[in-house]
């Protein structure tokens, strides 16, 4: 049983049903250009309409900075939402210091509504968890329903405080979210390994430091590797590195080697002399490299080797791409290990959980963003749930 209310503890029946979505997707030329988050939500908004419950739904769109800014009007995100569920959608333009008037557009909204109201953020208190705005969302619903895991690392007043005041449960979406989360890290089955990539450690140190605890092996690549390699006493060349944090790489091994958390680290690299795409390049071992040269990918043994890890897992967890996977060819260690993943998945070998911004556009430039168990789309609050860190959103579901 999951430590939180799910809409199945709830009887949503002719109730005004606050769902808090997130609502924050790309738009350009006030169309929505990717509604993957928007679709999330219909399973949610789909069981509320179909008990003649009102599907209410709060959000944040952009950084308005707490002042109405209509270039940052969720207004937009309509047509979009409307699309999603297949129901017309109703806009109301509310005013987050007097929500009266919003309040009887709701009351006079028919049984099966699905509204959607204001960007949350036109108010200074939604990012100040202000216990005054949530009680005026709270006057606008029976029931609150946190939809939004991608929001769930913040504090704010439609995602905490409000949670308080009304009875709560997470949303279909979310819920799923926290399952295959709990699968990845939580309660997973063994041996379990991390694929960590990306530019920078001194981002991840927080994640590199949980993970040590939580996985059998952890697989580091990306520019990550280089600031390792050379805290290992290996020359990188002109490879970006974070040179000033050998130490801080080191204390990482001797902990890892102290739990018994197996370092992956590359054993030879893709080689260029200059950071383009298609640019000449060349395989060398991590112990011979040019010092002209700059590691852009994994080379073909290092894929060799976190093949041979990945066989030994029964779960993996993903954050980070493993070179400069926006350019040709040095996505090649990336989409082949993304590859492989995905097909241990599809063979029933391995539960696969992966998350992070970038992680979903290298699994979706490799064509396997749907061939893993779980793909997050929430960047900070995976990120935050990967360093052990607690979510406010989803703690104030519990209880």
């Amino acid at each position: 049983m999951p430590a939180f209310k799910t809409l199945d503890d709830l009887d949503l029946s002719g109730k005004r049903v606050l769902v808090r979505a997130d609502l924050n997707v790309p738009v350009a030329d006030g169309k929505v250009t990717d509604a993957t988050r928007i679709e999330r939500l219909v399973p949610t908004i789909r069981e509320i309409i179909k008990v003649d419950g009102k599907a209410i739904i709060l959000s944040h769109f952009g950084r308005p900075k707490g002042k109405v800014d209509p270039e940052f009007s969720l207004e937009m995100v309509v047509p979009a939402v409307a699309d999603a569920t297949g129901h017309p959608v109703g806009f109301i333009a509310t005013d987050w210091t007097d929500v009266s008037q919003a309040r009887q557009a709701i009351d006079e909204a028919p049984p099966g509504s699905i509204l959607v109201l204001e960007n949350t953020r036109f108010h200074p208190g939604e990012e100040q968890n202000d216990p005054e705005l949530a009680a005026r969302m709270a006057e606008l619903g029976d029931i609150f329903v946190n939809d939004a895991f991608s929001a769930a690392h913040r504090a704010h007043a439609s995602t905490e405080a409000i949670a308080r005041l009304l009875p709560s449960a997470a949303g279909r979406a979310m819920q799923a979210e926290l399952l295959a989360l709990e699968q990845g890290l939580g309660n997973p089955e063994r041996p379990v390994i991390a694929i960590v990539g990306g530019a920078k450690v001194s981002t991840k140190l927080d994640l590199l430091g949980n993970l040590i605890n939580k996985v059998d092996a952890l697989v580091i690549g990306g520019a990550m590797a280089n600031t390792f390699l050379h805290a290992g006493g290996l020359g990188v060349g002109k490879s970006l590195a974070e040179k000033d944090l050998a130490e801080t790489a080191n204390e990482i091994r001797d902990k890892a080697e102290a739990v018994h958390c197996a370092i992956i680290l590359p054993i030879d690299a893709t080689v260029a002399w200059h950071f383009e795409a298609d640019a000449p390049h060349r395989y060398y071992g991590v112990d011979a490299m040019d010092p002209e040269g700059m590691i852009l990918d994994v080379g073909p043994g290092s894929i060799e080797r976190i093949k041979g890890a990945i066989d030994e897992a029964k779960t993996v967890v993903w954050n980070g791409p493993l070179g400069a996977f926006e350019m040709h060819p040095f996505d090649h260690g990336t989409v082949e290990i993304a590859q492989y993943v995905a097909a241990r998945t599809k063979a029933g070998k391995v539960v696969s959980v992966a998350g992070g911004g970038d992680t979903v556009s290298a699994l979706a430039h490799a064509g396997v963003k749907d061939q893993f168990t779980y793909v997050s789309t929430a960047g900070g609050a995976f990120l935050e749930w990967m360093e052990g860190k607690p979510l406010p959103g989803v703690e104030a579901l519990k209880g």
